[in-house]
């Protein structure tokens, strides 16, 4: 399979949370997603299908995992239900503990940039985009398997 030709996926912004998305996703434990719509249509960017494969890449930009949406729908941010908010992995217990950090992220700086808008904010009938997707392979082991290919051939 040629991973250049898949589309990559970029959970959050390079740092610290993308760093712990990516683990939780590496780990079994991150199997949902949640976007703004708008964040979609800022970017020109079609929604996710299901059967979609992407390549999710860390902060370095690096390929790491291989994962293929599995469902997608658009509800108002009020209509998301505990189940995708644990599924997300992220270690929230409840989901108004959830919803409290995806807030402080969308309200965040890189955000409102991202969708030129300063004063951004969210509400219970924001539309976002609540995806599922499964792991399908962690692509740090093909990586290394490559290299050390690599190093000891020839």
């Amino acid at each position: 399979m040629d991973l250049s030709a898949l589309p990559r996926e970029e959970f959050a912004f390079p740092g610290p949370l993308r760093d712990r998305l990516v683990a939780a996703i590496l780990a079994g434990r991150k199997t949902a997603t949640t976007g703004l719509l708008r964040a979609y249509e800022a970017a020109d960017e079609p929604l996710p299908e299901v059967g979609r494969r992407a390549v999710v890449v860390d902060s370095d930009e690096r390929p790491v995992a291989l994962i293929e949406v599995t469902a997608v729908r658009v509800v108002g941010l009020g209509d998301v239900d505990t189940a995708h908010a644990l599924a997300e992995g992220e270690g929230h217990g409840t989901l108004a503990e959830w919803r409290a950090a995806h807030e402080r992220f969308w309200h965040g700086k890189e955000m409102r940039r991202e969708l030129n808008d300063p004063s951004f904010t969210v509400d219970e009938s924001t539309p976002v985009v609540l995806e599922r997707f499964r792991l399908e392979r962690d692509l740090r082991l093909a990586t290394s398997d490559g290299e050390r290919r690599k190093s000891t051939s020839g």
